[in-house]
């Protein structure tokens, strides 16, 4: 039991030694406590991570510039969960240590820069700041580097998903839904599914992932399941301006889904989507079912099932 207690007292020493950003102290907590039980599950998993971390670091310690230094890190927590999730056992508490690490590494990294690189680049730093803080879990910071970032850079699908998940984060469901809609609509492609953390876009994106999507395909797809599933329901009306974009870029999208183009996997989830968001404009404005009635007409051609679902 005293041999037990020992090292558990080991593992929880080695997770804080974690969240200080000091993996060399960490990996010799783990390594004292494998001395004691060398089958301890949770001691032989924190060391395989442990060893994973510790190439990564000696990477980014040869990399001169602090921002790629960041965004490396950043790059690599991305890699390490992939990694993670293939380990036997499932131990949470070694795993948030370990996003500690990385997301206080990144961060340390972006604070290094030199003042008129922060100045010159004040709202990519603080959207980069805010991904460190919401990885660490304070998601009252994060907000307050993502809302920093979004005065400047107010129709960014990234910083828009990211004031989304942190949103959900904090128990704002209806801004989190609105501003996810919103982020996914202006660009799928520019917003980093792996970095979202709320369990409500996390299970939606599940379920896209299930149906055979992934990478590009599955950003696009979102959107679209999000309506048909129910969880993008906050919307709001257009402007006179935007409805004239929306129309505009169905119709570069539909001669692009007719002409065949290489990217047309994702054209056609990114066009359906624009028609849903066409719908919801005709229905708040009050306009005639003709009008509805012919852009469901094109969602059937495009997509049976999706038409079904829609519909049902």
């Amino acid at each position: 039991m005293a041999e037990q207690e020992n090292v558990t007292g080991l593992l929880s020493d080695a997770y804080e030694k974690l969240r200080c950003v000091d993996l060399r102290a960490a990996t010799d907590c783990l390594e004292r406590a494998l001395a004691i039980d060398f089958e301890a599950p949770e001691v032989l998993w924190g060391l395989k991570c442990a060893n994973f971390w510790a190439e990564r670091t000696a990477r980014i310690d040869a990399m001169p510039n602090p921002f790629e230094r960041g965004e490396y890190a950043i790059a690599q927590w991305k890699s390490f969960a992939s990694f993670a999730s293939k380990l036997e056992g499932d131990f949470e508490r070694a795993l948030f240590a370990f996003k500690s690490y990385a997301f206080a590494f990144a961060l340390a990294q972006y604070e290094a820069l030199p003042q008129d690189e922060k100045e010159a680049h004040h709202a990519e730093l603080a959207l980069r700041v805010g991904l460190c803080l919401k990885g660490r879990g304070d998601y009252v910071g994060a907000l307050k580097s993502f809302e920093a970032a979004a005065r400047e850079k107010k129709d960014d699908a990234e910083v828009l998903a990211e004031l989304a998940d942190v949103y959900a984060l904090q128990g704002d469901e209806r801004s989190s839904k609105a501003l996810f809609r919103e982020a996914f609509y202006v660009s799928a492609q520019r917003v980093d599914v792996e970095l979202l953390e709320s369990g409500m876009i996390r299970r939606l994106a599940s379920k896209v992932a299930e149906r055979g999507y992934k990478g590009a395909e599955l950003a696009e797809w979102i959107p679209v399941y999000g309506a048909l599933l129910g969880v993008f329901t906050v919307k709001r009306e257009l402007k006179a301006v935007e409805v004239g974009k929306l129309r505009q870029s169905i119709y570069q999208l539909e001669n692009e889904a007719k002409e065949g183009s290489e990217d047309r996997a994702s054209v056609v989830p990114r066009l359906i989507n624009r028609y849903f968001w066409l719908i919801d404009h005709y229905i708040a404005a009050k306009e005639g079912k003709t009008k509805i009635d012919e852009v469901l007409l094109k969602v059937r051609l495009l997509d049976q099932s999706v038409y079904k679902q829609y519909v049902a």
